[in-house]
């Protein structure tokens, strides 16, 4: 992404505190409000996280399809928004959302789920060294 295609309306005092990767983007993590589940992992320019803070509904920008998209418009499983949170240093977002329906592409609840790395952190053992 080398720009957006609109200006944003971001609320300067928040824009002034972003920081953004080289293409003006920052990591959105979707998290269930009330389980804790991560869901999955958005991107949002300074738009895109206006338009979520507006609507009360995630937005994100495409990477591979360099446009807006809100969740569920077209799958119907839509993130409803419940609160939105910067990390300590500003280059993060965590959105924790009513989550309707699947949160992954593929169709699955979460985008986590399907390729766990470590099982039991208790055993000291990972799957990739097995």
């Amino acid at each position: 992404m080398t720009s957006t295609p609109l200006p944003s309306s971001l609320d300067p005092e928040i824009a002034a505190r972003l920081k953004r990767s080289a293409d003006g983007l920052v990591p959105a993590i979707a998290q269930q409000y009330d389980t804790g589940e991560v869901l999955m992992l958005g991107w949002m320019d300074d738009e895109a996280l206006h338009r979520t803070l507006t609507t009360g509904r995630c937005t994100y920008w495409s990477r591979s399809r360099g446009e807006y998209w809100v969740k569920g418009d077209t799958s119907g499983h839509v993130q409803w928004v419940k609160s939105v949170a910067l990390d300590c240093d500003a280059d993060t977002v965590l959105v924790k959302v009513d989550q309707v329906g699947a949160a992954c592409h593929t169709g699955a609840r979460t985008c986590f789920d399907a390729d766990v790395l470590l099982k039991n952190a208790d055993s000291g053992v990972s799957s990739v060294d097995q």
